[in-house]
């Protein structure tokens, strides 16, 4: 019989059957098991070969007794495994990022876009509330760094048109400008010959693609001004005194000889609103879709178009009133009078919220840049003044005009026009918060006819005029802002996205009782009025019902509600009470100042009774 042969050193080993399969290559995005020698290229790891060699077993002791449970050796206690620090962070490829974490932003900038004033602290308020405002402030440092680091993507920037060794600027005429400018630019260019309907009131959108402009003899047409694709015209066979878009191009408003009409970009009348009557000039609030009127019998009128309704209907006892303007920073309606006043008003009060007397005679034009701060008034004493909105009300500058303007305009970046007969002259200042200098005109352009209406043009370097021959659209190198927010004023947006934005901006709108002044006011607290208050309800309800009431503990079982138990638990709740009053008067009281011991002396043994 043949006998099987032990295992032993002698016999070789058995081919393993996972060897001779094929190995199955890495993929780039699995981790590497191995570590590739220094200065070696990565390449796929291997795998260890097993040892499949039969190893002499060891022989097993029947006999063996059961290991204890307590073992012999003492336990040591292992150590925390230590957090290895993370190192960089490897791409798919497998290629190290040298630039970790957020890129750096400078301090200058993240404190332009901060809206918190850190001079002022906390007040002292309940631990939720207070956890509140910590949460709100970290957010709003949080926003001001994003939009600091995103300030890198606007690409456009301002600029200006700068003469060759000392050139005046205002000699430089729109013909120059236009050869020097590309073709895009140039063709923003162009005169609209109407003088058998003029003389002519413009505007343009928020957006600053469309343009609408009504004649004095009932000429009405709105426009794509940018691809020249004409929306609407019609002729209302009526006189035209104001034009106005509404919150977007899809409606326009009309002030007519006798009643106010709204129409839309096809020129279907839709509305005929018979309580505005005999209008002089309109001006739209977007943020809170009110369109004030001013008539000639002297009544300031706001009309909310999202309902219909109106709002207010103010008496100006001021006469005939055909000065108005808007400051869109507050959305307060500035009226200029024949005595030579400017008087501010909002919907919510019944009399005027201010009154600048501006000039000796009456009022001519008024005109707000878009911060708020500065205001420009031209009178028929034939002075031109620039005044400071910021609480003062006065004047920075003046200029006398050789026929005084009649009509006024400030740019995006703070650039004023004036119309003078059928003179236009711009002027520049430093920059966008910065009032313009009145000394020497930036340009200068004379018209075929005499100036009817002027505005700029929004995210355009235009200038549109109307005047008795037509409509004039300018070149104003700086005028606007370079870069729009698209969620905003998006002047390439689609049709579906205008309607989004309308019901976005119809859920935010801003009630009409909230404009004032200093819109900032809105966030503070009226300490005088609560005091007030509290002290009325106190004198008519006998006691304070806000006081806390006197501890009552509530009743355990199992013997614990013993009368020694409850005296107990009320003196410590009553010791509580107390250390709160002696903490925050001690808080309160002012710390005081140690005297200055004289150099040189020796210390005593006294001085640690000394407070």
């Amino acid at each position: 019989m043949e006998t099987v042969p032990k295992l032993g050193n002698n016999v070789p080993p058995k081919k393993d059957k996972l060897q001779g399969k094929k190995k199955k290559p890495r993929r780039y995005w699995e981790e590497e098991t191995t570590q590739t020698a220094a200065g070696a290229s990565p390449g796929p790891p291997r795998k260890r070969k097993r040892n499949r060699e039969l190893r002499p077993q060891k022989p097993k002791n029947t006999h063996s007794t059961k290991k204890s449970r307590i073992s012999k050796k003492p336990q040591v206690p292992k150590k925390p495994r230590e957090r290895r620090s993370p190192g960089p962070q490897r791409s798919l490829s497998g290629a190290q990022d040298p630039f970790t974490g957020p890129a750096p932003v400078p301090v200058e900038v993240v404190q332009k876009f901060c809206r918190i004033d850190k001079s002022k602290k906390l007040p002292r308020s309940e631990t939720k509330i207070r956890s509140r405002l910590e949460a709100a402030e970290a957010q709003e440092e949080e926003i001001s760094v994003k939009a600091a680091r995103s300030e890198l993507l606007l690409a456009e920037e301002p600029g200006f048109l700068e003469g060759e060794d000392g050139e005046d600027t205002a000699k430089i005429r729109q013909a120059d400008i236009v050869e020097a400018v590309d073709i895009a630019s140039a063709a923003k260019h162009f005169d609209l010959n109407l003088r058998q309907f003029g003389p002519y009131r413009l505007n343009y959108s928020r957006t600053g693609r469309h343009l609408a402009f009504g004649g004095r003899r009932g000429h009405v047409a709105a426009l794509d001004w940018v691809t020249k694709k004409l929306m609407c015209e019609i002729n209302v066979m009526e006189a035209v005194r104001d034009i106005r878009f509404l919150h977007s191009e899809a409606l326009l408003a009309v002030a007519q000889n006798r009643w106010l009409h709204i129409y839309d970009n096809q020129g279907i009348e839709l509305h005929c609103i018979r309580r505005c009557d005999r209008i002089t000039q309109l001006e739209f609030l977007p943020f809170h879709f009110l369109l004030a009127t001013a008539s000639e019998t002297g009544f300031l009128t706001y009309l909310d178009v999202s309902v219909g309704k109106i709002v207010a209907a103010l008496n100006a006892r001021a006469g005939r009133l055909n000065i108005m303007t808007q400051n869109p920073y507050n959305a307060v309606i500035h009226l200029g009078h024949s005595n030579g006043t400017v008087s501010l008003w909002s919907p919510a009060m019944k009399e005027p919220l201010a009154k600048i007397l501006c000039h000796r005679g009456g009022v001519r034009a008024v005109a707000v840049d878009s911060t708020g701060t500065h205001m420009a008034t031209s009178g028929l004493d034939h002075q031109l003044k620039i005044f400071d909105l910021r609480g003062t009300f006065q004047p920075l500058s003046a200029r006398t005009l050789p026929q005084g303007a009649g009509h006024l305009a400030f740019s995006q970046r703070g650039l004023l026009a004036a119309g003078t007969g059928d003179v236009v002259n711009i002027w520049a200042g430093q920059g966008k918060a910065s009032p313009p200098s009145l000394e020497q005109p930036y340009l200068t352009h004379r018209l075929s006819g005499h100036v009817h209406g002027l505005q700029f043009c929004p995210f355009e370097d235009v200038l549109g005029v109307g005047h008795s021959g037509g409509i004039t659209s300018m070149l104003v190198p700086g005028a606007a802002e370079p870069n729009f927010d698209g969620l905003e004023s998006n002047p390439y947006r689609s049709r579906k996205q205008r309607q989004e934005w309308e019901v976005k901006a119809l859920l935010e709108k801003v009630p009409a009782e909230l404009i004032c002044l200093d819109p900032r006011a809105l966030a503070e607290v009226d300490v005088i009025s609560l005091e007030q208050e509290e002290k009325e309800r106190l004198e008519r309800l006998g006691y304070n019902p806000d006081t806390k009431p006197p501890f009552q503990p509530k009743p355990k079982q199992k013997g614990r509600s013993s009368t020694a138990s409850l005296v107990k638990r009320k003196r410590k709740v009553m010791d509580e009470e107390h250390r709160d009053k002696v903490r925050q008067s001690l808080e309160q009281q002012p710390q005081k100042q140690e005297k200055a011991k004289p150099t040189g002396a020796r210390p005593s043994a006294l001085d640690r009774f000394v407070r």
